[in-house]
């Protein structure tokens, strides 16, 4: 597409990360960015590192979305125009139905390839509720619309709507599901084939406070008991 410049961070292979690499990006400029503004904002801000080489969460601070380092990323398809480094702020809703603000960095190696991509979640919730005292602090214009790169593949954003939506219907909170309204969401999500998603049973056990054991039990029980009717 004219007027596009698509790179690719490079492969490491088995040489050790230096400035000019993705892991040098990442150790040497995203750590310690992720770990000085959380530091300075507190825990109702959570900043993510995504590696574009791994394409896998490599850093993260006040984890309050249940993601894990390791956790796949899901940006195949990033791209960016020339001269882009900032994505948002635009609005997303987190696995609890907070409100969360988010914006995000491009951090280009030496060469100009985008290397990682530097995550701020701000937990707006809050200051929703008080936004007529303090609307100077969420000042900061949306996005029209939400970053296509950076949403096309993030089934996390697609699950949370999905599991907040569900209990809301029913007058539920995520945290504090019985064993049988927590088989039931489990049952709705395996028939919309959210399941198949890779790493799918372990974000889902962390938002439901269970393990992944309990998810497959969980959904082995309520298909029996479907099948016993």
């Amino acid at each position: 597409m004219a007027g596009r410049d698509v790179r690719k961070p490079k492969t490491l292979g088995a040489r050790s990360a230096s400035k000019a690499e993705p892991g040098g990006v990442i150790a040497e400029m995203a750590v310690p960015f992720a770990e000085a503004v959380s530091k300075l904002l507190g825990p109702k801000v959570e900043v993510v590192i995504h590696s574009l080489q791994t394409e896998t969460v490599a850093h993260i601070c006040n984890p309050f979305s249940k993601r894990e380092v390791g956790d796949p990323s899901y940006m195949t398809e990033l791209d960016f125009r020339a001269g882009d480094s900032v994505l948002g702020p635009f609005e997303r809703i987190n696995w609890d139905g907070r409100v969360i603000r988010s914006i995000s960095a491009v951090l280009r190696d030496s060469e100009g390839a985008p290397a990682a991509l530097a995550c701020i979640n701000f937990d707006v919730s809050d200051v929703r509720a008080a936004q007529n005292a303090i609307g100077a602090l969420i000042g900061a214009p949306l996005s029209g619309e939400e970053p296509e790169a950076l949403l096309k593949n993030d089934w996390h954003e697609k699950m949370n709507r999905y599991i907040v939506g569900w209990c809301r219907e029913r007058g539920l909170a995520v945290d504090s599901l019985s064993r049988d309204d927590r088989r039931e969401l489990l049952d709705a999500i395996d028939r919309t084939d959210g399941l198949r998603e890779k790493h799918a049973a372990s974000y889902i056990a962390r938002v439901l406070g269970v393990s992944r054991a309990t998810v497959y039990n969980d959904l082995k029980g309520r298909r029996s008991s479907l099948n016993n009717m």
